[in-house]
């Protein structure tokens, strides 16, 4: 095989991949490669994929035309959830060279550099043999870093293929989680993003625990911010709230997956609590942080859903003072127990709960938006811009933009909520913005 030279990368689905894909380059870079981008016809192509949406196969295909198309020779690599899942479907993909499972990937430069891969197409193991946990951090690719903390979950929901794709919950160290956090911040990081697929189960095969470990990055000079991407509610403890009320790092936003407002639904989706114990957890976050911004995960349509459920749900998320909800529409997934359960709810019908949840969202957000106007908040401007604006985020993630000036990017200012735009996001002037 001759010596490539260049990679590109394009990464799929959640802020997970996304660390782990710049954990990768970094590997391919301290080995001699180059980063180019994917229509400059790179040498090597890794594609890493996600399998939430319905979508993964044709995505993954119309990735791998586009990479040909700018380079014929291409060494095609195919890796993440999807690659796990259905490693023969991908490897029977026209001008995939190399499918690699969970276990696999992060050693994908051994298997590329070795003569014999140009006779091999597919190695993955089974997802019960990954157990190694690998540290990741996303640089370059966005202002903000996308710290991995954890992988894998224990939970097996009803409706949930993770486990299958990334396996058993696992973690590294609190000490090893600091040494990544500070690599990020001598890169030039503001703000970092604990990431994982049930983050609050950090550290259970250490005797440590998710508490234990936002305490001490707390204390890592350089980091302005912390933000928590995602945290299940029955992990979420009132000890964590209050850390995060009194935290001068951790800012007060919190994304705690619901799924559904009915006690029946969440019990047949195998979660493990109920609509009570949510409620008490929105209640407290309110009560220590006031103007905190909180998101929430809802499935519309699973299996049993009938309108009454639906109703229930609908009116616990209205009754809640969430900020912003993400929206899905029940998807079967082979291998889960959902796929066996009867009362299988139309599409149409999904559809149509998904878009009334989606227009509640709406509203939602502009009700918070709308009680933070006039207050004084600090916003970190990320890279990209568009139309002669650069935009980013406060604190309790309330996106606002200004004027493109080149000393914004990855800086930190105080600015004033005045007003909002066509974007549905607030607008201030530079006059306005003062520095941290």
């Amino acid at each position: 095989m001759r010596a490539n030279r260049t990679v590109a990368f394009h990464t799929l689905g959640c802020k997970l991949n996304f660390a782990e894909s710049s954990t990768i380059a970094r590997q391919f870079r301290e080995s001699g490669f180059a980063r180019v981008e994917m229509e400059e016809g790179a040498d090597i192509l890794v594609i890493n994929t996600c399998s939430v949406t319905e979508q993964a196969d044709a995505k993954c295909r119309n990735l791998v035309r586009r990479g040909l198309k700018a380079n014929p020779e291409a060494f095609v690599v195919v890796i993440g959830c999807y690659a796990q899942l259905k490693p023969q479907e991908i490897a029977g993909i026209p001008g995939v060279d190399l499918v690699l499972g969970a276990n696999e990937k992060f050693n994908v430069l051994d298997y590329i550099e070795n003569a014999k891969l140009e006779k091999t197409r597919l190695l993955s193991n089974e997802i019960k043999d990954t157990k190694h946990f690998v540290p990741s951090f996303s640089s370059g690719d966005r202002t903000r870093t996308f710290l991995k903390v954890q992988d894998g979950c224990n939970y097996f929901c009803a409706f949930c293929t993770i486990p299958l794709a990334r396996g058993r919950s696992r973690s590294a160290n609190i000490s090893t989680t600091i040494s990544e956090a500070k690599k990020a911040a001598d890169e030039g990081a503001k703000e970092i993003v604990l990431t994982g697929v049930n983050i609050g189960d950090f550290g259970t095969a250490h005797g440590e625990n998710f508490l234990g470990l936002i305490k001490e990055l707390d204390k890592i000079d350089g980091i302005e911010r912390f933000r928590i991407s995602s945290i299940e509610p029955n992990l979420l403890s009132n000890e964590i709230i209050l850390f995060i009320s009194e935290s001068k790092k951790f800012v007060p936003h919190l994304h705690i997956p619901l799924q559904s407002g009915s006690d029946r639904i969440l019990h047949n989706m195998r979660r493990r609590y109920l609509s009570s114990l949510y409620a008490d957890r929105i209640a407290r976050i309110k009560e220590l942080m006031p103007d905190a911004c909180i998101g929430a995960d809802v499935i519309t349509g699973f299996p049993g859903e009938d309108e009454s459920a639906f109703l229930e749900t609908y009116q616990f998320l209205l009754d809640q003072p969430v900020s912003y909800l993400h929206v899905f529409s029940y998807s079967e997934r082979d291998n889960t127990t959902a796929l066996r359960m009867s009362e299988v709810v139309p599409m149409e019908i999904r559809h149509e709960r998904t878009k009334k949840l989606r227009i509640l969202s709406e509203k939602k957000k502009r009700q918070f938006y709308e009680s933070q106007k006039g207050q004084y908040k600090y916003v970190l401007f990320e890279s990209d811009q568009s139309d002669g604006l650069i935009s980013g985020f406060t604190e309790n993630y309330i996106k606002v933009q200004v004027p493109f000036h080149p000393e914004l990017v990855n800086s930190i200012r105080k600015t004033k909520l005045d007003k909002f735009n066509i974007e549905g996001c607030f607008e201030s002037s530079i006059e306005e913005l003062t520095e941290l």
